[in-house]
């Protein structure tokens, strides 16, 4: 009768066993088909270049607001810093909720660039950093743009002209100015309305980048 009572509990626990390491492999198969795993592939490459493009810009911006020569370029820097790592801590939650990882170590490129025009110095310094401005904002802002409704953008950009009054374009943007592209994915549209909302800020700094070239070029044939 012993032997019998044994040989049920021995039974009763390897069942037991068995059952528990299904449990564990159906919750490990839960979890590896988590969010993560859900997240469009073009939306992750998305957040981490334009991640990877943000730190870019904030990283000579902090230096320019220290060397550059021109309170104007001065000025321009530091609305840079600030505005850029605002939109920084916007992504970053999006990244949160949406379970994506940012990207803000500088590649070799950026880092080049950075030593390059830490050792200029003057109007040198400033129009480097300016057309650095203009190439890494050209390249943010049509990142941007392929994530926003095209009719709304080219709308508000006709709206705020070639040559604006960056003051008056800034103080008129507003919440929704430029919608984001639909999606019936949901880190997509979380993503699609943060381009949106950051495109028109970034599209007014190009804008003046523009105009502080052309008042730099002034200055060097004056």
């Amino acid at each position: 009768m012993k032997r019998m009572c044994m040989v049920c509990l021995t039974a009763a626990a390897m069942l037991g066993a068995g059952c528990h390491g299904k449990n564990a492999s159906s919750t490990e198969t839960a979890g590896t088909s988590g969010r993560s795993e859900s997240v469009p592939s073009a939306d992750r490459s998305f957040v981490q270049d334009i991640s990877q493009m943000n730190a870019a810009a904030i990283d000579l911006s902090r230096l320019a607001a220290e060397k550059a020569q021109s309170a104007d370029v001065k000025h321009f820097a530091q609305m840079v810093v600030d505005e850029h790592t605002a939109v920084g801590e916007k992504l970053d939650g999006v990244a949160t909720q949406t379970g994506i990882e940012t990207r803000y170590e500088l590649d070799s490129k950026d880092r080049s660039r950075h030593d390059t025009l830490a050792a200029k110095q003057g109007l040198d310094f400033d129009k480097d950093y300016i057309d650095a401005m203009l190439d890494g904002h050209d390249k943010f802002v049509d990142t941007l743009a392929s994530r926003v409704d095209k009719t709304t953008v080219d709308k508000w950009k006709d709206q705020v002209g070639k040559e604006p009054d960056i003051d008056k374009a800034k103080a008129d943007i507003k919440a929704g100015t430029v919608l984001p592209e639909k999606s019936d994915n949901d880190v997509t549209q979380r993503v699609n309305a943060w381009a949106a909302d950051t495109y028109p800020a970034a599209y007014t700094h190009l804008l003046e980048a523009k105009t502080l070239k052309d008042t730099l070029k002034k200055r060097v044939t004056d």
